[in-house]
């Protein structure tokens, strides 16, 4: 498939949201910056936001509501640019809202049950308006903390933990009737799904190997990231070391890899005519690229419809 270079100098780009005015909102997780990418490759900042911003989605009040993980080492490998561990001005895990307009930024939440969030990464509204989150956890030279599934409404009045532990829990996306929800492990390179019974509920585990359901995962030594769901269901899942998108069918039969020019893809979304025109972001080179896709994008709620 042939790609697109629509912007070419971010720092470390990633959750990109295809805008109605077809810019694209994205954050730039070594900035600490959410920045919006115009058609002519033109780019600016909207917010400085320091720490680590990562996963972003508008919420039903027209604001940016993002995930901040607090930072990363930063690493150079020749021309590529690595994160690594928690760095020394490790400024917390959050959720940040944005206003698009003037550049605010509120905190939102930075506990649950007074525990505190370590790397919040991915974050999807549904049609409620409260919004699914994953924690991918952190570590620190010889610790590692753990990851999981969060849920949380854009007032600031109620957040809870869904799921704890799921390790490096990372891309998170609902199914198009929205009775599942997925998470994407990075470390395991595993797509694991919930099922939802109301609001920030999910059914129990029915046995041992942690929480969630299995999908499927990629063969090979490889790593995921974020991900988003097309409208037939399908669940395309940023795939890094075997840079590409991994698209898994809703019951795992089908898995396809469509391979791309980066060591760390690390998320993809939907916009353009019809929603089939992919946008994805190849963050170790700094590049935000487009795509036609073979089947349409799910339209988000409060942005595509």
């Amino acid at each position: 498939m042939t790609t697109k270079l629509l912007a070419g100098d971010l720092q470390f780009p990633e959750g990109p949201i295809a805008m109605p005015d077809g810019s694209i909102v994205l954050v730039e997780i070594k900035r600490g910056s959410l920045s919006r990418v115009w058609g002519d490759g033109k780019h600016e900042v909207i917010a400085d936001l320091g720490g680590g911003p990562n996963g972003a989605a508008i919420g039903p009040d027209g604001a940016c509501y993002v995930c901040n993980d607090g930072g990363f080492e930063w690493h150079q490998l020749g021309d590529l640019t690595i994160p690594g561990g928690k760095p020394a001005n490790y400024s917390g895990g959050r959720i940040e809202r944005v206003d698009l307009k003037t550049g605010k930024v509120d905190v939102l939440y930075t506990h649950v049950n007074g525990n505190p969030l370590i790397g919040p990464n991915d974050i999807v509204f549904d049609k409620e308006g409260g919004f699914w989150f994953t924690d991918h956890g952190k570590h620190d030279d010889r610790i590692q903390y753990r990851g999981g599934l969060y849920y949380g409404k854009i007032d600031g009045s109620f957040v809870k933990e869904v799921a704890f532990p799921v390790l490096s829990a990372n891309g998170v996306g609902l199914s198009p009737d929205e009775k599942t929800v997925y998470v994407a492990d990075t470390y395991s390179a595993r797509l694991f799904a919930f099922d939802i019974t109301a609001p920030g509920e999910v059914t129990p585990p029915t046995g041992p190997g942690g929480p969630g359901r299995y999908v499927g995962a990629a063969p090979g030594h490889t790593f995921f990231d974020s991900l988003a769901v097309d409208a037939e269901g399908n669940i395309c899942v940023a795939t890094i070391l075997n840079g590409g998108i991994t698209t898994f069918s809703p019951d795992g039969s089908s898995i396809t890899h469509t391979p791309l020019d980066d060591l760390l893809v690390t998320n993809i979304c939907f916009g353009g005519k019809d929603l089939k025109t992919a946008f994805i972001t190849l963050s170790s080179t700094g590049r935000l690229i487009s795509m036609d896709w073979p089947t349409a994008g799910l339209p988000l709620n409060f942005l595509n419809k």
